[in-house]
């Protein structure tokens, strides 16, 4: 009970796969989770699916290995229990299935690819809704390489929320629509008027987290919409190369940044919020909150 329980969280994205272990913690006042190790592979499947409409030989190759070294780790880790999510990549890919389906049978690994209303709401299972003000509400904004997450918390509550098939890579790729923007714009922009008095944003995604750590910021985990603009402005001029040599950005992240940082401040804008907090958690995180929930709700 002392070491207490081990969880682990495959997510594979459209710009990276992760591999997540978070030990839990319980006493009769808090419920810690301590991230043990986060294991990222810059495998960018989403340049295949919205380009090709489908994952090539040669990344599914890569995939696949991946996911054979990521069951290996789980299997050595040996936790209560784990899940393995795919999203916007292999949801778009036309092959997505299929590989899934033979990673099951090679891995017995459970892969499931889930829908951008489950992926929002695997996210939202952080429950950072319980560390905020019941004086105030909150926008949610998830940016992914594939796709992006919002939702409205009112009252600490998750009121709505809803996916958008634009993401980092598909900017980067030029697979966004003037439609794309146009429905979530307009989404954001309906719903804004029926949240009451100000609102602030909280942002996940590996880009965000990027983000902050270049604003230099220290305390509170909150940034303006003014820095970050500041940031991606900075940015914006240096040419890849010069991202990767001269700002230390790592080449997968280097050439999405700027698209990402449009994506928030877009929403940010539409919405009205000049402040954005961000608990540097995601998908992964999510999934241990629910494994563990599941946990739980077995033991009563």
């Amino acid at each position: 009970m002392e070491t207490g329980f081990k969880f682990a969280a495959i997510d594979i994205g459209s710009n990276a796969m992760r591999l997540l272990f978070c030990r839990v913690l319980q006493n009769s006042d808090s419920t810690k989770f301590i991230k043990e190790s986060l294991i990222r592979m810059p495998l960018r499947l989403g340049a295949d699916a919205f380009t090709l409409g489908k994952i090539s030989k040669d990344n599914s190759e890569k995939l696949v290995k991946t996911i054979q070294a990521f069951r290996l780790m789980i299997d050595a880790y040996d936790p209560i229990s784990y899940k393995a999510c795919a999203t916007s990549a292999l949801r778009t890919a036309k092959n997505g299935q299929n590989l899934v389906d033979q990673i099951n049978l090679d891995t017995n690994l459970n892969l499931e690819i889930i829908s951008g209303e489950k992926e929002a709401k695997i996210i939202m299972s952080n429950h950072i809704e319980n560390h905020l003000s019941p004086e105030r509400d909150y926008l949610y904004i998830d940016v992914g390489g594939g796709s992006t997450e919002v939702s409205f918390i009112v009252k600490k509550v998750k009121a709505i929320s809803r996916s958008f098939p634009i993401g980092s890579v598909r900017l980067l790729k030029d697979q966004v629509t003037p439609l794309n923007w146009q429905e979530m714009e307009s989404w954001v922009k309906d719903l804004r008027p029926k949240v009451s008095g100000s609102i602030k944003a909280i942002g996940s995604g590996g880009n965000i987290n990027k983000i902050f750590s270049m604003s230099e910021i220290s305390n509170n985990n909150e940034i303006e919409f003014n820095m970050i603009k500041d940031i991606i402005d900075m940015v914006q001029p240096y040419s890849i190369h010069d991202r990767i040599t001269e700002l230390e950005l790592r080449p997968d992240r280097a050439d999405v940044i700027t698209h990402a940082g449009k994506i928030y401040l877009s929403i940010m804008k539409w919405a009205k919020v000049d402040k954005m907090i961000v608990p540097q958690s995601g998908l992964p995180d999510g999934i241990v909150h629910e494994l563990y929930e599941e946990y739980n709700s077995k033991k009563v």
